[in-house]
């Protein structure tokens, strides 16, 4: 996996979200971030989101963490969109990812979701330092874009929040 240092802006989002933890993700019957990414795909739930600043860039984000990886969290599905406007708030969840410092993996191709959970498996695994910065646990995301549209051949970016 390569990683480099990255100082992004704030981002403002629309998407389905789903509270879970990577206790019950590790079991096929109590995951639930499998089947909200499943109904946002075959449902096209994007092209329902208005004013999307990259179409066709999603973003599936972990946030409103408990404590660290251990406990329960937020998981978002969604696009970028440059206002809030005309959408649907009854149907979406809006979040937003603050500016801030983010150390950026981006994965070897891989078959989905085997690239995903590999990649978070060496993330877990690191230490303090291979991030650059202690994690904040504010939000961390992966992007998935034109890299990904091959489930056989994908490649995605995961940003970590650090300080510093």
């Amino acid at each position: 996996m390569q990683k480099q240092k990255a100082q992004l802006q704030k981002l403002t989002l629309v998407g389905l979200t789903v509270r879970t933890n990577n206790k019950n993700e590790m079991n096929p019957e109590t995951s639930k971030i499998g089947r909200l990414a499943a109904d946002y795909w075959s449902n096209r739930v994007a092209n329902n989101i208005q004013h999307r600043s990259k179409p066709g860039v999603t973003y599936a984000v972990y946030t409103d963490f408990e404590s660290d990886e251990q406990g329960d969290y937020t998981y978002f599905i969604g696009e970028a969109v440059d206002s809030l406007e005309d959408q649907d708030l009854e149907k979406f969840k809006t979040i937003t990812i603050p500016a801030s410092n983010y150390q950026k993996f981006t994965t070897e191709p891989g078959k989905m979701p085997d690239v995903v959970i590999s990649a978070w498996q060496a993330i877990w695994a690191m230490k303090e330092s291979d991030f650059g910065g202690k994690r904040k646990y504010i939000a961390d995301f992966e992007v998935y874009d034109e890299r990904s549209a091959d489930p056989n051949n994908t490649v995605i970016d995961i940003y970590i929040g650090i300080e510093g």
